[in-house]
């Protein structure tokens, strides 16, 4: 086994199936884009809401400027087509972070790219481009945008650096594989040290996807890994151990020993402690 001597700066990983991020201390942060049918049903929605806001708008100066001109009744159509267009939904997505009605329904949130929540400048170039690519152009541009990429951005989102996920998304937790016969042996006589959340998480990540990966990937995940967990871990393991069976039994072992303290605290706190007290 060998192990990197330099830390990775944060980057997107190549010969994944799905949309992945991985930091410096390489942990894989999986933030699925929300799909382009449930994107479509959420913007519907949203139309479908601006659009009774300015025919009610329009009704509205009808009945109240029975007496204006011309020119002044088509000065106020257009303010209140702005005003519904624009000003309203950027308003919306900027004071709930990216949420809007149809978003609200569908469960689904604007992002940064890198997972951070919107602010007012995101809110205004998504906005701004949408009166051209959806209201102007009846949203085809913004289909054919999202189409033809992976997180299904439509050209607003591509300028603001913004994409839109699912807030809720049914993620079952998969267990890792099990650790070869070959290493309990060696695992359960090791000394290993607690593993880092962020190091436990990665490996674990890493165990459940490394299928999915390109070879390049998987091995240069594996280096990574093996650098952080190695100097955890003595005695090595024993000579021409399989580095993913190693990383497989360091986090099995390390689990089973962190359930039994967990249990035993459990036990101690509800013996010293009174009932009403747990």
């Amino acid at each position: 086994m060998s192990a990197p001597s330099t830390q990775q700066p944060p980057r997107r990983l190549r010969g994944a199936e799905k949309d992945l991020m991985i930091t410096g201390e390489a942990v894989l942060i999986d933030v699925p884009s929300a799909p382009l049918p449930t994107r479509v049903v959420g913007a519907v929605i949203d139309w479908a809401v601006y659009v009774l806001l300015f025919v009610g708008l329009i009704l509205l100066l009808s009945l109240a400027s029975g007496g204006a001109s011309d020119a002044t009744f088509s000065t106020l159509v257009l303010l209140s087509m702005v005003l519904c267009l624009l000003v309203i939904p950027v308003t919306v997505e900027t004071l709930t972070r990216g949420r809007s009605l149809g978003k609200l329904i569908m469960k689904l949130r604007v992002v940064r790219d890198d997972g951070g929540p919107i602010v007012f400048r995101h809110a205004f170039v998504r906005g701004l481009l949408a009166v051209v690519e959806i209201w102007t152009l009846q949203g085809i541009p913004a289909l054919v945008a999202a189409a033809s990429n992976a997180r299904s951005k439509r050209l607003g989102d591509l300028a603001a650096g913004t994409y839109v996920v699912r807030e809720q998304t049914g993620m079952k937790l998969v267990p890792p594989p099990q650790p070869p016969p070959y290493l309990r042996a060696w695992a359960q006589s090791a000394d290993i040290a607690p593993l880092p959340d962020g190091v436990a998480l990665a490996v674990r990540q890493f165990l459940i996807r490394r299928w999915t990966l390109s070879p390049a990937a998987r091995a240069t995940l594996t280096d990574s890994l093996l650098g952080q967990v190695q100097p955890l871990v003595s005695p090595p393991p024993p000579p021409h151990t399989n580095p993913e069976d190693f990383l497989s039994a360091v986090l099995a072992e390390r689990s089973a020993r962190d359930g039994v303290k967990l249990r035993r605290d459990n036990g101690i706190r509800a013996r010293l402690l009174p009932p009403d007290a747990l």
